[in-house]
C-alpha cells in the first residue's frame, strides 16, 4: 500500500515497526494533577526505549529488531529520554502514542 506525502519531494513516510507488546498504560498523570499541557510520546519511540533500556540490546540490534536504520532508533531514543525527563521535572502528563493536532515544541 503506498502512502501520500504531505509535502514535496523526499521519501514517502513509513509506519516503524512495533516488535514487542504494547504498553499497558496508555496515559501517565502526575500525583498534583496540573493544568499543564500533555507531553505526547510516539509507540515507536516508547518500543525504541524498551528495547534498548530495558532489554538491553545495542541500537544496531534494536534497529534489526524494529526493521529501521540504528540511526532511526538513535532519533527515538534522543526524543523519548527528552519527553519521558520533561514530563517527570515539569509535572506533566505523559500520553503514549496519541497524536496532538497542534504539539508545540518546546
Amino acid at each position: 500500500m503506498r502512502r501520500h506525502r504531505r509535502g514535496g519531494r523526499g521519501r514517502y513516510p513509513f509506519q516503524d515497526f512495533i516488535t514487542g507488546t504494547k504498553p499497558k498504560a496508555r496515559r501517565m498523570d502526575p500525583v498534583p494533577v496540573g493544568d499543564s499541557k500533555p507531553v505526547y510520546i510516539d509507540e515507536a519511540e516508547v518500543e525504541a526505549l524498551r528495547l534498548v533500556d530495558l532489554e538491553g540490546q545495542y541500537q544496531e540490534e534494536a534497529g534489526m529488531s524494529m526493521n529501521v536504520s540504528r540511526g532511526t532508533v538513535w532519533r527515538l531514543l534522543t526524543e523519548a529520554r527528552r519527553k519521558v525527563i520533561q514530563a517527570l521535572f515539569e509535572g506533566r502528563p505523559l500520553i503514549i502514542g496519541q497524536i496532538a493536532d497542534n504539539i508545540e515544541d518546546e
